[in-house]
């Protein structure tokens, strides 16, 4: 059934299952923006608290990301959606409440939490509904809705940026009440994951949900999901980027953390710590033009993501990355004195940026086995967003201006030996490949091994 599943045609069902995700993905943003506005709420003089406010989004988003990961795992992907909407809501009514700077912290971390076990979710469970042919434009428009929520978010911000802050708080907590109704429905729209299932060995519910969501003619299978054309095709998508070769999961990782941390460390610093510490004013600026810039790029790719090579996307847009925030650090002295070139150079940044984040956030769900992958996702996002940029943000706050571009361009260049070590050592996963063959479960067979199976029928991973 999840081969039929994956070879269907877009439907309705795939419909709601991307609004769900998208609007998912676009409050994660959201969420995790606002300890980058709530620092101008109440005055905190003391510098350990104001990083603390800013360390409070990945320490969170980590927590919530390590929870739902083998949650997800465990119970089922769309479980795990109710349970961080039900955060969601009360976290939202208590921000809308908050007078305090401790009651900001407390509904900030409910809303993180949720918003990180949502994001992990989503990338998993993305992999394994969405159609074949379809996957990659479905996966790369859902993380570019990231780039909607921080959009939204700094248009809220500058909104209200000189009027009160109560007004600010309550304009961002009621903004959550239409989301959230979009999350609701749309969530009941959808299946739970049937590859999960059958791996699951829960073959009758399987049954079941395919029964509801893909029969009576809504996702009639293009080809039957063993039939040689369809062989045919997946093999000749994984072309001779895979070679045979079968990257083992301490590759997997590395890569996918390397990539991860760069993403994590340096993009935060840039938007959420570099940009708002130095130009304290422009702080909803900022965050605002480097998500209009990620949504454009975002858009652009996406659109191609299933005819573009994941390898190549990844390693060009590392290289991009590394080289403007080299260019960065060695034109410290001028663009500190000039906001048009920061403005400039932080464009540039974000438009390489914006291809980059969209394939490892990617790439960062499709190449783990069905039973893990809610797992495996989650541990190169706490590593990278939970431990080294909680880290990153205690250790530079003393940093001077020219001390932050280097360290990211050093956080760039970790980012870049990933994706170089991919291009040698990992195999496409692109260009309409199964997400079987992504995983590692299959060959160029279409089919997964059920959870039955005896472990030397499993495909090494």
């Amino acid at each position: 059934m999840a081969d039929n599943v994956e070879e269907s045609a877009w439907t309705s069902v795939h419909t709601w299952t991307f609004i769900a995700f998208s609007f998912g993905m676009l409050l994660e943003a959201y969420i995790y923006g606002l300890s980058s506005v709530a620092t101008g709420w109440y005055p905190v003089i003391n510098s350990f608290l104001k990083s603390s406010l800013l360390a409070w989004a990945p320490i969170w988003l980590a927590i919530g990301i390590i929870f739902a990961g083998p949650m997800a795992d465990r119970v089922g992907r769309k479980t795990m959606f109710y349970v961080t909407m039900s955060l969601y809501a009360v976290g939202g009514v208590g921000i809308l409440l908050s007078g305090t700077y401790l009651l900001v912290l407390l509904f900030l971390a409910m809303l993180l939490f949720a918003a990180g076990g949502e994001m992990n979710t989503i990338m998993a469970a993305t992999h394994e509904v969405m159609p074949r042919k379809h996957r990659g434009k479905a996966m790369f428009w859902e993380v570019n809705f990231i780039n909607v929520g921080g959009v939204l978010l700094a248009a809220v911000a500058l909104s209200a940026a000189y009027g009160q802050i109560i007004f600010q708080r309550e304009m961002i907590g009621l903004t959550f009440i239409p989301i959230l109704v979009v999350l609701a429905y749309s969530r009941w729209k959808m299946p739970e994951s049937i590859r999960w299932l059958e791996r699951k060995g829960k073959t009758e519910r399987a049954a079941r949900e395919y029964a509801k969501y893909y029969q009576q003619g809504r996702a009639q299978a293009a080809a039957p999901a063993g039939a040689p054309a369809v062989q045919a095709a997946s093999s000749a998508a994984t072309g001779g980027a895979m070679g045979g070769r079968r990257p083992g999961i301490p590759l997997k990782l590395f890569v996918t953390t390397a990539v991860a941390t760069a993403n994590a460390v340096g993009f935060g610093l840039m938007t959420y710590v570099l940009g708002p510490y130095y130009f304290p004013n422009l702080t909803a600026d900022i965050i605002l033009v480097a998500n209009l810039v990620g949504f454009v790029v975002g858009a652009l790719v996406a659109t191609l993501a299933d005819r573009l090579s994941r390898v190549g996307m990844l390693l060009y847009s590392s290289v991009g990355v590394a080289a403007v925030t080299y260019a960065i650090y060695l034109l410290v002295p001028q663009w500190s004195t000039s906001l048009t070139f920061f403005w400039i150079l932080l464009v540039a940044l974000n438009l390489f940026v914006g291809v980059n984040y969209l394939s490892e956030d990617t790439l960062k769900g499709e190449v783990w086995p069905t039973e893990h992958r809610g797992l495996l996702t989650a541990i190169p996002r706490v590593v990278s967003i939970g431990i080294i940029d909680t880290i990153a943000i205690y250790a530079t706050s003393g940093f001077s201006l020219s001390q932050y571009t280097l360290f990211n361009a050093l956080i760039w260049t970790l980012g870049l030996v990933g994706a170089i070590a991919w291009a040698l050592r990992g195999i496409e996963t692109g260009k309409g490949v199964s997400v079987g063959i992504a995983s590692g479960e299959t060959g160029v067979q279409v089919g997964i091994p059920m959870r039955s199976a005896k472990p030397a029928e499993e495909a090494p991973v």
